[in-house]
């Protein structure tokens, strides 16, 4: 499967908001909006994240269709990568193969990611692509409505 990276374009928004209200991708991402399925905070959200000058957000396209979104945010010294892969496409190396451009154009070190505690798929990409785990924590996770044990990988140090 041929897996690349590409600048978001408004076409894409729809098919992020249907993925990211799929209840069996909330439940493992855990960490999400406090409501996904409100359509106006969520594009409020991504206007936020595609203007901003310092974030790098991408659309993920395997074999040319749009699959999921990786970006890498926040401040320098503290930026975290996330992502996001439709769950038809689990298990097929997308998201590592993404990650894995995604730190390519983006030499900046270090780098954060956070995955929840119980999800080792995410965690497993997260390893393949270099991060480990540096410290564990405790977080609300709005997607299971509870404070859930999350895990904090490094990239670089």
């Amino acid at each position: 499967m041929d897996v690349a990276l590409r600048p978001v374009h408004d076409s894409d928004l729809p098919v992020f908001f249907r993925q990211m209200n799929d209840p069996e991708s909330l439940r493992m991402a855990a960490f999400t909006h406090k409501d996904p399925a409100d359509r106006d905070a969520f594009d409020a959200h991504w206007r936020t994240v595609r203007a901003s000058p310092s974030d790098v957000v991408r659309t993920v396209l395997a074999d040319g269709d749009v699959v999921g979104s990786a970006a890498l945010y926040g401040e320098p010294g503290e930026r975290e990568v996330t992502y996001w892969i439709d769950r038809s496409y689990w298990g097929k190396g997308i998201a590592t193969a993404a990650l894995r451009d995604l730190l390519a154009e983006v030499p900046e070190r270090p780098l954060y990611a956070r995955v929840a505690a119980d999800n080792p798929a995410s965690r497993r990409v997260l390893e393949k692509c270099g991060f480990v785990v540096g410290a564990h924590a405790r977080g609300f996770a709005n997607a299971r409505g509870a404070e859930i044990d999350e895990l904090v990988l490094t990239l670089g140090s």
